[in-house]
């Protein structure tokens, strides 16, 4: 596989975060098969595999713009996205649903999705509390993971009730243990 930057450059297999992924090394960038990304962002903080941005999700949110870049796998034009509502921007292949990521935008991805984390309020944590309650039964990934998902987003929702109301959890440890 030729790399979508430099184009002459042949893709080198890497294991990046337990994933084996392709990597150049002239540019730095890499190459995700579909899936991969998440995987590797899971890998990355455990905190964080509860959040999925799915890039083809909704439709109408989805704005793409032609890149001069050629799938590596497909060898058809690449499509410039918004990660999410972030203004970090991964190419991405509508055909085989692989991402092109240039240097150091795994980290900005990380970052962000660290900052959404970070500044969730109580409200917006229970909303995905639900959410994920429903993907248990509803998926889109194996009900292990989606039993583990919602595992954690509760933690961060116990969190964010105790930094958020600290008066209601200062009543709450504090009332009498009943028999």
């Amino acid at each position: 596989m030729n790399c979508p930057n430099c184009r002459q450059e042949t893709l080198k297999k890497i294991t990046f975060y337990k994933n084996q992924i392709e990597k150049c090394s002239q540019c730095q960038g890499i190459w995700f098969d579909q899936g991969e990304l998440r995987k590797s962002k899971d890998e990355e903080d455990q905190f964080l595999k509860w959040l999925d941005i799915d890039l083809w999700k909704d439709g109408s949110k989805f704005q793409a713009s032609n890149s001069s870049k050629i799938c590596p796998a497909c060898k058809v034009n690449l499509y410039e996205v918004h990660y999410g509502d972030s203004d970090i921007k991964v190419d991405v292949c509508n055909k085989c649903k692989g991402i092109w990521l240039d240097e150091g935008e795994f980290k900005k991805i990380i970052a962000y999705l660290k900052n959404k984390v970070n500044t969730a309020n109580f409200s917006e944590y229970l909303k995905h509390t639900f959410e994920e309650a429903k993907e248990i039964f509803a998926g889109p990934e194996e009900t292990t993971s989606e039993i583990e998902d919602f595992l954690i987003v509760t933690k961060l929702l116990q969190y964010r009730l105790c930094s958020q109301y600290p008066a209601i959890t200062g009543i709450i440890t504090n009332l009498p243990l009943t028999k």
